[in-house]
């Protein structure tokens, strides 16, 4: 797999009938290494080792409807009050992040509302808030630490 923007990690790899798995920490199981899995477990580990998310509050890829279609989120952060706080749609690194994912994401924020939207393709990354139906981009995604500061 190739290199992204994002740190590296300690990863399990295996072969099964010739294609690569992936371990996956949240899920406890080894998923099919697609590019875009390789963008999903970076950002999961970043999350958990740079920005200190605690694993048990990880979804990853949720079902929800969006009116009547079927649709799965990459990546979900629960609230401890199991609201979604963060969601992050993952794109495989030669998909650009552009207004056709930004609209993915917004479809997502419509259903859900969650209190924070990011994109990524492992090479660009964006994290924003809508507060009050206005689009406001953000530096760097939220710490859990910062939101959560009653649980330290």
């Amino acid at each position: 797999m190739e290199s992204l923007n994002l740190p590296a990690f300690e990863y399990k790899v295996k072969d099964v009938s010739g294609k690569p798995y992936i371990f996956d920490i949240i899920r406890r199981k080894f998923v099919s290494l697609t590019p875009e899995e390789w963008v999903r477990q970076h950002f999961i580990h970043l999350l958990i080792n740079h920005y200190g998310y605690p694993k048990a509050l990880f979804a990853i890829e949720t079902g929800m409807k969006y009116h009547t279609l079927a649709k799965r989120t990459d990546i979900m952060i629960l609230s401890k009050d199991s609201l979604p706080f963060l969601l992050v749609e993952c794109k495989a690194p030669f998909i650009p992040v552009n207004d056709i994912t930004f609209a993915q994401i917004s479809r997502y924020n419509f259903t859900l509302q969650p209190a924070y939207l990011a994109v990524t393709n492992g090479m660009s990354h964006y994290c924003f808030k809508v507060e009050n139906g206005q689009v406001k981009f953000l530096d760097d995604f939220p710490f859990y630490r910062e939101w959560n500061k009653e649980e330290f």
